[in-house]
């Protein structure tokens, strides 16, 4: 194996959400496909007002990491379900970097868990569940390098 990316499901919003990501993080989406792009199948239908929810998308983070996404379609039998199961974690190489991410992605988050700040195991560290619902820590290790 040789990368792990982060894959994202939303239940409508998924579009909103990367392009709010690309204001963070900068860089042209790899891709944006829609439901409706899918050819037809007569065995398959699709409704008029899911075929404008975004099949897949993706957004690269670094030369080794990006985010994906898609959005859930209810009548396929999903549903995006949001908790603390799974966080994103930036693991940065400065403490500005620290700032600047935390303060982009924390922008309207719906929960600010740990404020960014000292840790005993990092100079800088924050979680947060932002405002699609994703959660994220940031991470500085500094001078608390284990």
């Amino acid at each position: 194996m040789t990368r792990l990316h982060a894959y994202l499901n939303f239940n409508g919003n998924c579009e909103e959400a990367f392009q709010f990501y690309q204001t963070v993080f900068g860089g042209p989406l790899q891709g944006l496909h829609r439901f409706g792009d899918m050819p037809a199948d007569p065995n398959f239908s699709i409704s008029e007002t899911d075929k404008n929810k975004i099949m897949h998308t993706a957004l690269r983070i670094n030369e080794h990491a990006m985010i994906m996404g898609s959005d859930c379609v209810e009548s396929f039998g999903q549903k995006a379900v949001f908790g603390t199961a799974n966080y994103i974690m930036l693991d940065t190489d400065s403490a500005e970097q620290a700032q600047e991410l935390h303060n982009k992605l924390s922008v309207n988050a719906q929960t600010m868990e740990m404020d960014l700040g000292e840790t005993f195991f990092a100079e800088l560290f924050s979680s947060f569940i932002d405002q699609f619902g994703i959660t994220w820590m940031i991470h500085y290790e500094g001078n608390k390098t284990m």
